[in-house]
């Protein structure tokens, strides 16, 4: 943050390692009046998006950014003028903006007549289900919405070409031209060698209702699917005994609620973790960019699923192996609020070393968990089962809680998966060998 005499320049403030972060939303336009702390516009990450603040009160002086322009720390965003506006910028006259779009846009007659000369032999396809806008709407400027109205076109039809799925003048000329003929193209996007699903009109079939997708699935989608598509996924499942671990956890757990935290079976999976990776430190690396070496860590940042009303969310919980039960369970709890209330920042949710996601409050018998690349194995649990287990004479009810690792298989083996997992469960089975 910059003041001059007339006003403040609002910058893009630390966000860590990242660079070139899209500006997805403008909260502002220029003259509008805000407060301290009001959202001035959102940045999207890899991991998160955040809000950037505004510092004072005062009135949108000038604009510097758009919606999909990419800044890094210590970029303009605007520039605040005092809380009176009277430094503020008057907007651009309205005939010059008429006269800017008229420059831009070809006029409805000459579209009409770009699209007679158009072949239209081809029966029409169903329309596909078009970009939504993160209010619902179609996502498009006011130039096009104009041009659609004097096309007539309902731009809920319309499926956007631009960035994050803008509809843009050349998807108003498509779409008067009708339906190109299919290209080995658009059966397989150039380098990517995977052909996309055909839209469908699904209205056809029954009453539909278009959703958008929660701001956190839409980051994390591309991820895991980048994930999924590079790296070679094997999943090893395995059984531990937790009988005993069980019943000294309540009995913490018991004495914690009155201090107002808890202690969950997450903290000690954690601790056996730290102490299963430093026994097999390749499960704690990640490939070289060369893809012809591995990068051995020698620290234990442990990567935690947290289940949050938007989706999913990994904070990372740091050095692990220097906490005990008791500091990682409070911890825990900490950084579980702020991960439902959508206060986690991009650090909280970097430099993790290996992943542990838990579904023991929910169900289940096992599960695939995807690797959270760049690290190379992931830890899925579910919740533990009363079983009866055989002791040499008779059977007795043992907990069994099952694990399912997720692992590269271009780092990891089948038999270094089943190694690590087996390591982990005699942890997990003997509370000597965990230090709390």
């Amino acid at each position: 943050m910059t003041t001059t005499t007339d006003a403040i320049e609002v910058k893009v403030p630390d966000i860590g390692d990242f660079s070139d972060v899209p500006v997805i939303e403008i909260h502002v336009a220029e003259g509008d009046t805000v407060a301290a702390e009001d959202p001035l516009v959102t940045l999207e990450s890899d991991k998160a998006t955040m809000d950037v603040p505004s510092p004072a009160e005062g009135v949108v002086q000038r604009l510097a950014v758009s919606v999909g322009d990419q800044v890094s720390e210590g970029a303009l965003i605007l520039t605040l003028a005092s809380g009176d506006g009277s430094a503020a910028q008057p907007a651009l006259d309205e005939r010059q903006q008429a006269a800017d779009v008229q420059q831009q846009e070809p006029s409805p007659r000459e579209v009409s007549q770009a699209a007679a000369a158009a072949s239209a032999s081809t029966a029409p396809a169903p329309a596909p289900a078009p970009a939504a806008a993160g209010d619902g709407q179609p996502h498009a400027g006011p130039s096009v919405r104009r041009l659609a109205r004097e096309l007539e076109l309902d731009l809920a039809t319309i499926r956007g070409s631009g960035e994050k799925g803008r509809i843009t003048k050349e998807d108003l000329l498509a779409t008067l031209k009708g339906p190109a003929a299919p290209t080995k193209a658009a059966a397989a996007p150039a380098g990517a060698g995977i052909p996309e699903i055909p839209p469908q009109d699904f209205s056809k079939f029954g009453p539909v209702e278009t959703q958008p997708l929660p701001r956190i699935k839409k980051i994390s989608g591309p991820f895991l699917h980048r994930s999924w598509l590079n790296v070679p996924h094997v999943t090893h499942n395995d059984e531990a005994d937790i009988t005993e671990l069980d019943a000294y956890r309540k009995e913490l757990d018991t004495a914690a609620k009155a201090e107002g935290y808890r202690v969950t079976l997450l903290a000690f999976l954690m601790k056996a973790a730290v102490s299963a990776l430093r026994a097999f430190p390749e499960v704690n690396s990640s490939l070289s960019p060369s893809k012809d070496a591995l990068i051995l860590k020698s620290y234990y940042h442990i990567g935690i699923a947290v289940d949050t009303p938007g989706g999913l969310v990994v904070p990372v919980v740091r050095d692990v192996d220097r906490k005990g039960v008791t500091a990682l369970s409070k911890e825990l709890g900490e950084v579980s609020k702020r991960a439902r209330d959508g206060k986690l920042t991009p650090e909280d949710m970097s430099g993790g070393s290996f992943t542990i996601s838990s579904l023991g409050g929910i169900g289940g018998t096992a599960f695939t968990p995807i690797v959270n690349a760049p690290e190379v194995a992931i830890l899925g649990v579910v919740r533990s089962k009363l079983s009866p287990v055989w002791n040499g004479s008779e059977f007795v009810p043992r907990l069994l809680l099952p694990l399912s690792l997720s692992y590269d298989h271009r780092v990891i083996d089948g038999a270094l998966a089943a190694r690590f997992t087996r390591s982990l469960c005699q942890l997990l089975e003997d509370m000597r060998r965990l230090i709390l």
